[in-house]
């Protein structure tokens, strides 16, 4: 005689997409994919060349999210993305051209949940600012995780390993030979 488990799949009511639980009845094991917040230098950082090993990291914290389904990208970052991307500099110019810019701006659309600001976003960035005295924008991409509950904020912006208020802000970038 075989023996047969059931599977389903739960939605988490007001969890972002992407997010379940997946209760298995049996010899199986329950597990909730805990997704993590990419703050916009990350994304830069992917298609930045002058920073080979970043860039590297960058790609790899982004194909590995996207496999897993565990990367959330606030709306503010892909903002920050295409301005960044296309902001004229010394030589070389511009990382991307506008319109390249925008396609893959549109392709992260595709590929990875966004998180949009709302009131209580707004409104938890601006006690965060106060709180842990963070400049406008990092509180504020701070508070999309807070906001949402995501437990880890990835971002070479903010201190390695500190907890701000449930969020956890980890540093991808920091050398493997240097303690954390």
């Amino acid at each position: 005689m075989r023996l047969r488990f059931a599977r389903k799949n739960v939605n988490l009511p007001n969890a972002p997409r992407g997010l379940f639980l997946k209760i298995v009845i049996g010899r199986g094991r329950n597990f909730i994919t805990v997704a993590a917040l990419i703050d916009t230098n990350v994304l830069v950082y992917r298609f930045d060349s002058r920073f080979p090993e970043k860039q590297t990291i960058a790609g790899e914290l982004l194909r590995d999210g996207l496999k897993r389904e565990s990367i959330r990208i606030p709306h503010q970052a892909l903002v920050e993305f295409v301005s960044v991307m296309t902001r004229a500099r010394l030589p070389p110019g511009a990382l991307l051209s506008p319109t390249v810019a925008c396609q893959e701006a549109e392709e992260l659309l595709n590929q990875f949940p966004i998180l949009y600001p709302n009131d209580s976003v707004f409104r938890t960035a601006v006690r965060g600012a106060a709180a842990y005295q963070l400049s406008w924008f990092d509180a504020h991409m701070w508070a999309y995780a807070e906001h949402y509950g995501l437990s880890e904020l990835i971002s070479e912006d903010y201190e390695h390993g500190r907890m701000y208020g449930t969020v956890r802000v980890i540093n991808p970038f920091l050398s493997k030979s240097r303690p954390k």
